[in-house]
């Protein structure tokens, strides 16, 4: 399976059309088509649902939307190494690429970040955001360098520091809520309670 195919393939999911992922490649719609058909023949399985003529929006089967997650992993850490070999002289420059929870620790991450950029400014930095499950799974394929994850991590497994900082959490509720007698919450009082949990932005 060739890299480019795989390119083929997401800028089809992308697009639900082959008519708009051939413009979008600059290939005619019988050179796109066979590639996918040629893909789905190698591996044995249909990856695309054709729509009708009534609609010819395309969706993906099961197969389709592993190979799209797997495919999109691919492609970004063959960008990584790329990008790792072709800055590894003398000169500090390239991509550096953190995983992070929802933390305000973020904030410390951040302000070392721009420090060193003002050093280095060859380094760019890229930080998607999730929880601890999809950091250390980023952390375990190779696609980021380092996260920032609450709580306890493996020590045995990976090399870690404690950031000196505590996050804050704060309950809102009505004035005549029974929580709101309490001079103090613990978390067994919020169990049997129906919650929203909202994420403060400061953008």
């Amino acid at each position: 399976m060739e890299l480019r195919v795989l390119q083929y393939f997401l800028a089809v999911a992308r697009e639900q059309s082959i008519v708009r992922a051939a413009e979008s490649l600059h290939l005619s719609q019988p050179t796109l088509s066979t590639q996918i058909k040629a893909m789905e023949e190698e591996l044995g399985k249909q990856l695309l649902i054709r729509g009708t003529k009534g609609s010819r929006k395309i969706t993906l089967t099961e197969e389709g939307m592993i190979l799209r997650k797997r495919a999109e992993e691919i492609l970004k850490l063959v960008h990584k190494t790329e990008c790792e070999i072709s800055h590894s002289d003398q000169v500090i420059a390239g991509d550096v690429y953190i995983g992070t929870g929802e933390t305000d620790a973020v904030r410390f991450a951040a302000k070392a970040a721009r420090e060193l950029y003002k050093i280095h400014p060859g380094i760019h930095y890229h930080i998607s955001s999730g929880n601890a499950q999809f950091v250390l799974e980023q952390l375990d394929k190779g696609l980021i360098d380092f996260g920032i994850v609450l709580g306890f991590s493996d020590h045995t497994k990976y090399n870690s520091i404690d950031l000196p900082f505590k996050d804050i959490w704060g309950v809102l509720m009505r004035k005549d809520s029974p929580l709101a007698e309490k001079e103090a919450l613990r978390p067994e009082d919020l169990w049997e309670q129906p919650l929203i949990i909202s994420q403060q932005d400061d953008s």
